[in-house]
């Protein structure tokens, strides 16, 4: 997030909140006291708070690109197709229609909302989920979001992976 951004939507530079957040110790903190120190203290809406507590927390060395204060990593990757979002969800959701275009994985549906949401869990246990939206009467996006990986190399295999994947699945829905 560039510098003029962040002063434009928070009233702070990058350089003007490490220093208010030193001074404040936050390096000490979890990213939730961070997070709520920066929304109640300086009155930045949420999504700002958690910009500036990411920021933060990077600039700080607390954490990298794609990795959760925990030490774990996340690896997101989304793709739009020209098919009803029920279809898309479909291709999720059920087991013989998934077995297409993701072969030889092992997971478990924890949650799902039609049309909305599934969360999984992983061969590996790590976590899984998948987010459906609406484009319109023929197009839908699906966002997956790959939690608790334990590095930043197997985030980004993952990411390919994944890549891959969506790409295949993109193939057999628009056949």
């Amino acid at each position: 997030m560039s510098d003029a951004a962040v002063e434009a939507k928070t009233g702070r530079t990058w350089a003007m909140w490490v220093k208010a957040l030193d001074g404040a110790k936050a390096h000490t903190w979890t990213h939730r006291e961070i997070a709520d120190h920066v929304h109640e203290t300086y009155d930045v809406s949420g999504w700002w708070a958690q910009t500036v507590t990411v920021g933060y927390e990077r600039i700080k060395g607390l954490r990298e690109i794609g990795q959760r204060r925990t030490g774990t990593y996340e690896a997101n990757k989304s793709r739009t197709v020209a098919v009803p979002v029920a279809k898309l969800y479909r291709a999720f959701s059920d087991a013989r229609t998934r077995a297409k275009w993701l072969t030889g994985v092992e997971l478990t549906v924890r949650t799902a909302t039609a049309n909305r949401s599934i969360r999984m869990t992983w061969e590996d246990s790590s976590s899984v989920e998948v987010y459906f939206t609406s484009k319109g009467k023929d197009k839908s996006q699906v966002q997956v979001q790959h939690r608790k990986l334990p590095s930043r190399k197997a985030a980004d295999a993952m990411k390919r992976y994944r890549g891959q994947r969506l790409d295949d699945l993109v193939t057999l829905l628009t056949k």
